[in-house]
């Protein structure tokens, strides 16, 4: 019998389509059902009673209060600081022509290096006594600070962590951005009398402004998603007096820490609706200050 195009297509397709229905579609669909189990038995897997009481229990738990807000603070802290870092580095590596490779890929190594071995090596930058960080405050008089045993410290150590991380991934985005904008404008600007910061206000920033949404994009994204290095800077805890705690780390721990499945699926859709609402928010403004 002589198979259709659309059938061998289909029978192309479909063990790819079976691993992800397996193991991407179903998840989503079985966490979204269990957000709602209100009476559960793991162990029988049967629900006795669907309702919203897992939304309400988050909406009274203190605790997941302060992981939303630490999360805002880790976002806050992350992102406008990485994409200003990024972006002025990009610059210096886009007017330089010896050494740019090797720069570049300097700067991209921490982003692919596992997140385990990284935070291996700031926790012990980050120590207290015999930490790298403290040596060089030092210099200035500043007493040592317990960064990773103080509830006050715990969080900017994370943010300091994570723009560093970051950092390669969105530098080469902008150069790819920055490589883009023509001299023709530049040449232009300096004719009509303009000066660096002129240019740079006027010719770069507005030329980068799709790049920039894209980064922001991300780096909104992956910052609300923060875990690995939480996970692996605080030795599988989250912070001192959970002042590191953050939404994932708080799904993370009411699933495979409390077994708590309905109000771990709870949570987690709470962030993606928090997400989606900020993804949202961004592609409206872009419609209205972005040209492409």
């Amino acid at each position: 019998m002589k198979l259709n195009d659309t059938t061998k297509a289909a029978l192309y397709l479909f063990p790819a389509l079976l691993i992800v229905g397996t193991f991407v579609i179903y998840p989503i669909i079985k966490s979204f059902l269990m957000s709602f189990y209100a009476d559960y038995d793991f162990f029988t897997d049967v629900v006795h009673r669907y309702g919203f009481d897992n939304f309400v229990y988050l909406w009274n738990d203190t605790v997941f209060h302060k992981a939303l807000q630490n999360t805002f603070v880790f976002v806050l802290g992350v992102v406008p600081i990485s994409i200003i870092i990024s972006l002025w580095i990009a610059l210096m590596l886009n007017s330089i022509n010896a050494l740019n490779k090797f720069f570049r890929t300097i700067y991209f190594i921490p982003f692919v290096t596992s997140v385990v071995a990284v935070s291996i090596v700031w926790r012990w930058i980050f120590h207290s006594n015999y930490g790298i960080m403290n040596y060089f405050l030092g210099f200035f008089g500043i007493e040592p600070i317990q960064w990773l045993a103080s509830t006050e410290w715990a969080m900017p150590s994370l943010i300091i962590l994570a723009i560093w991380k970051g950092l390669g991934y969105n530098i080469i985005i902008f150069l790819a951005g920055l490589q883009t904008i023509g001299d023709t404008y530049y040449n232009a600007a300096r004719i009509d009398g303009a000066k660096r910061w002129s240019r740079f206000i006027h010719v770069t920033l507005p030329q980068l402004a799709p790049t920039t949404f894209f980064i922001s994009i991300i780096s909104i994204i992956n910052s609300f998603k923060v875990f690995d290095e939480i996970y692996a800077l605080f030795d599988g805890k989250a912070g001192p007096s959970n002042s590191a705690l953050t939404v994932v780390y708080y799904v993370f721990n009411k699933f495979y820490g409390e077994w708590d499945f309905g109000v771990a699926s709870a949570a987690a859709y709470v962030l993606f609706a928090i997400i989606f609402i900020f993804t949202l928010l961004q592609f409206y403004i872009s419609k209205k200050k972005i040209t492409y």
